[in-house]
């Protein structure tokens, strides 16, 4: 990875650094107008028996109804080697974690980027492992949980030359797609997606558009999220002629992927940008976000959504209230609509020499202004906090997974659950 703000994969589990996951539940403080409440961030239960005190974190949380959700993430069994995880919440309780079973990972480095649920116990995973060859070289995989019980994990098919699955979405139980990246024979990055249909992954198909804007200098999906089986959209980046990292978007209508496109706006002025998520409420109906430098001289970096409405993709807009906060880099890291027009965005913003998580939600069509999520500034103790992930079941019921610094700067894990008001 070439370029310094690919933040979700420099978020993985940092070296020497020592991991907990965490959960939120409970009352907590009040999101502004989001019609919910946030609880306060616990440890993930079974992740401190993985990881034996060595790093942990969750990097991707779904929820298919309130108190039935996913995660998934990595922590490390031994030094210098990762595993896999996933863990499930049932009717409000937060179970084990546990590895990704199979046995693929033989170059010891393995993480679960992306979790997506249809239904209670209906998921998918994605990710990527390290193969057994000499240079150890990074796969994509696939995992399924059927009807509660999470399958082995196998091989993205059409991916072998390498690759890593960045984000999986489900429209339906056994109806799923994967987005990514794959290398050729010469060593380029490609986007690619993939698709489940009725159980059965076929094999992966580079991304329409993206080697056009591209021009062969490299391009890769990030995120990908189905409305229905066959309707999804999909964001990313991609090399310019100019070197600069570019931010897309594509939609699939009726099982076709159209050609992807630049996001729209005159925020990024020729430093870069890229979108780390999608999410579609309804076919059509998506939201996108990521970061863009508005001023690349001075290196500042800020955090923007961008609307799909009724089929057409509208112009981004920097996260409302961050402006006031953000002193140096921001970025949305993950979105979730529960429906059209009520979404969440979260992530990270610099205060001072301090990193922050953030959570802002969009009501009615209307975005509020972005908040530090309730609990982390306290837990945050070694400077550096972020949400990886956010997931609504209903609008003002989600869940956030994370990770932030302890007073060691070990990074620990967290998640956050987000109730209706009353």
């Amino acid at each position: 990875m070439t370029h310094d703000a690919r933040r979700f994969a420099a978020i993985r589990v940092a070296a020497a650094a020592a991991v907990c996951a965490i959960v939120v539940t409970g009352a907590g403080v009040a999101a502004a107008a989001s019609g919910g409440t946030w609880g306060t961030a616990r440890e993930m239960p079974g992740t401190a028996a993985l990881d034996q005190g060595l790093p942990a974190e969750a990097l991707s949380v779904s929820c298919a109804s309130a108190g039935n959700c996913s995660a998934g993430g990595t922590y490390a069994d031994v030094p210098d080697s990762s595993q896999a995880f996933v863990a499930s919440e049932m009717n409000g309780t937060w179970q084990k974690a546990r590895e990704v079973a199979g046995t693929l990972n033989q170059g010891r480095a393995a993480v679960v980027n992306s979790v997506s649920c249809a239904s209670a116990g209906n998921c998918a995973a994605g990710g990527s492992y390290s193969d057994g060859s000499v240079s150890a070289t990074e796969q994509a995989f696939v995992a399924s949980e059927v009807n509660g019980t999470w399958q082995k994990a196998i091989e993205v098919p059409g991916t072998a030359g390498g690759g890593a699955v960045n984000s999986v979405s489900c429209a339906s139980a056994g109806n799923c797609a994967a987005g990514g990246s794959y290398r050729d024979s010469s060593g380029h990055e490609h986007a690619f997606v993939a698709s489940e249909v009725n159980g059965t992954w076929h094999a992966a198909r580079e991304l329409p558009g993206t080697a056009i804007l591209s021009k062969g200098l490299g391009a890769e999906a990030l995120s990908l999220s189905c409305a229905s089986a066959g309707n999804c959209a999909a964001g990313g980046w991609y090399v310019d002629s100019s070197n600069h990292f570019q931010a897309f978007v594509a939609s699939e209508v009726n099982g076709t992927w159209r050609a992807a496109r630049e996001v729209a706006g005159t925020l990024d002025q020729g430093g870069g940008a890229q979108v780390n998520s999608v999410s579609c409420a309804s076919a059509g109906n998506c939201i996108a976000g990521g970061f863009y430098h508005h001023n690349p001289t001075a290196g500042a970096q800020e955090a923007f959504v961008a609307s799909e409405v009724n089929g057409t993709w509208r112009t981004a807009i920097e996260v409302p209230g961050l402006a006031a906060l953000n002193q140096g880099e921001a970025a949305v890291n993950s979105v979730s609509c529960a429906a059209a027009g009520n979404c969440a965005a979260a992530g990270f913003y610099s205060a001072g020499s301090r990193q922050q998580a953030f959570v802002a939600s969009e009501v009615n069509g209307t975005w509020q202004k972005a908040i530090e999520v309730p609990g982390t500034v306290a837990l945050n103790q070694g400077g550096e906090a972020a949400v990886n992930s956010v997931s609504c079941a209903a609008a003002g019921n989600c869940a956030a997974a994370g990770y932030y610094f302890d007073s060691s700067r070990h990074a620990q894990a967290f998640v956050v659950n987000e109730r209706p008001s009353h």
